[in-house]
C-alpha cells in the first residue's frame, strides 16, 4: 500500500457505499429512499469533488511531525470546512457527505499518517492515531453550547442537549470502535461472495450496535434505536441477504423507513469508513 494510493480509495469508498441495495431510507441505485432531493447521481458528483480534500489531508498527515496530533486533526478540520463547500458546489446545495467529510477525513488521515510514519499498517496503529488525534473533541466541542442560540447550535448539538448523545464525535473520539470491533471484522471474515451481499449485510451489522444520531434527528425520539434494532436482529435471523426471507424483508423495510423520512445516515458514514478499511487492507 502506497499513501498515493489513499485519496483513490477513499472515493472508491465513497461510491461503493451509494451502489449498495437495498439500504433503509438511505440512497441507492434503486430508490432515493427518505431522501427524494438526491439520487445516486448526486452521491458520485459529490464523491468525486472531493478526492482534491482526501489529496490534501494526505499530504498533510505525510508531513506532519509535531508530537500532538489534535495539532494535525485541527489542521484537517479547516480543510473539511472547505470540502464542505466543494461538496455544496458540486451538489447544488444539498448535503450529501457532511459527515463522511469529517470521520471518512480522520481515518484517512490516521491511515496516511500511519503509512508514512510507521515501519507496517496496522489496525491497533490506525486506531491508537485516531484516538491521538481526537484526545477530548466531545468536551471541547460541547463545553459551551449551553450559552449558544438555539438557532445557530448544530443536529448533533442538539441531540447531546435532549438526549445526552455524542453521535459522531464520540464514536470517533473513541476511535471508531463499532468499525474496528464489528463491521469490519466481519467484513472481513464473511465467506459471502458478492460485494452487494457483503456490504448490506455489513450494513446491518452496523445497524445492530450503533446509536444513530441522524435516524434519532428525523424521528425525534429515542425509541427509534430500540425498534431499528430489533428490525436488524430479525433480518439476521432471516437469513440476511442468502434468503429469500432475509432479502424481501430488508425491501420492505426500506419502504417502511422511506414512508416515515426515516435515514440510517450515520450507518452509512460508518459503513463508508468499514469500505475504505477493508480496501486498504485487501
Amino acid at each position: 500500500m502506497k499513501t498515493k494510493n489513499i485519496p483513490h480509495l477513499a472515493v472508491q469508498a465513497l461510491i461503493e457505499e451509494v451502489m449498495v441495495h437495498p439500504k433503509p431510507g438511505l440512497v441507492d441505485p434503486v430508490s432515493h429512499g427518505a431522501h427524494p432531493d438526491m439520487d445516486v447521481f448526486t452521491f458520485i458528483s459529490s464523491a468525486l469533488s472531493l478526492e482534491p480534500y482526501f489529496i490534501d489531508i494526505t499530504n498533510l498527515a505525510i508531513k506532519f511531525s509535531q508530537k500532538d496530533l489534535r495539532v494535525l486533526f485541527s489542521q484537517i478540520r479547516k480543510l473539511g470546512m472547505k470540502a464542505e463547500k466543494t461538496m455544496f458546489q458540486a451538489t447544488r446545495g444539498i448535503n450529501t457527505h457532511k459527515g463522511a467529510i469529517f470521520s471518512l477525513g480522520i481515518l484517512v488521515t490516521a491511515t496516511s499518517y500511519e503509512l508514512s510514519h510507521r515501519s507496517a499498517l496496522t489496525l491497533l496503529g490506525i486506531k491508537n492515531t485516531i484516538k491521538k488525534m481526537l484526545l477530548g473533541l466531545t468536551i471541547h466541542d460541547f463545553s459551551n453550547i449551553k450559552e449558544k442560540p438555539k438557532e445557530e447550535l448544530t443536529a448533533g448539538e442538539k441531540e447531546y442537549l435532549k438526549y445526552g448523545l455524542t453521535g459522531i464525535r464520540g464514536q470517533a473520539e473513541s476511535g471508531f470502535p463499532i468499525v474496528f470491533n464489528y463491521s469490519f471484522p466481519f467484513l472481513k471474515s464473511t465467506n459471502i461472495t458478492d460485494r452487494n451481499s457483503q456490504l448490506v449485510d455489513t450494513l446491518m451489522v452496523i445497524v445492530q450496535h450503533i446509536k444513530d444520531s441522524n435516524l434519532v434527528k428525523r424521528a425525534d425520539q429515542l425509541s427509534v434505536l430500540s425498534w431499528t434494532k430489533e428490525q436488524a436482529q430479525i433480518y439476521f435471523q432471516l437469513g440476511a441477504s442468502q434468503t429469500v426471507l432475509g432479502n424481501d424483508f430488508l425491501k420492505k423495510l426500506d419502504l417502511i423507513f422511506a414512508d416515515r423520512r426515516l435515514s440510517l445516515g450515520g450507518s452509512a458514514d460508518l459503513l463508508i469508513l468499514t469500505i475504505f478499511l477493508d480496501l486498504v487492507f485487501d
